[in-house]
């Protein structure tokens, strides 16, 4: 096994979600809206 293996696939794993993260909140967030009947005895 190669030194440091485990801690350098950490960081790269670590480094891989910060900037998923970060794409993904600049991302716009599609509000939905919800459709009530007229008649709401329906």
């Amino acid at each position: 096994m190669a030194d440091n293996f485990l801690e350098r696939h950490q960081e790269e794993y670590e480094l891989r979600k910060e900037k998923w993260l970060r794409k993904k909140k600049h991302l716009p967030k599609i509000k939905r809206q919800l459709e009530k009947p007229d008649d709401e005895a329906l």
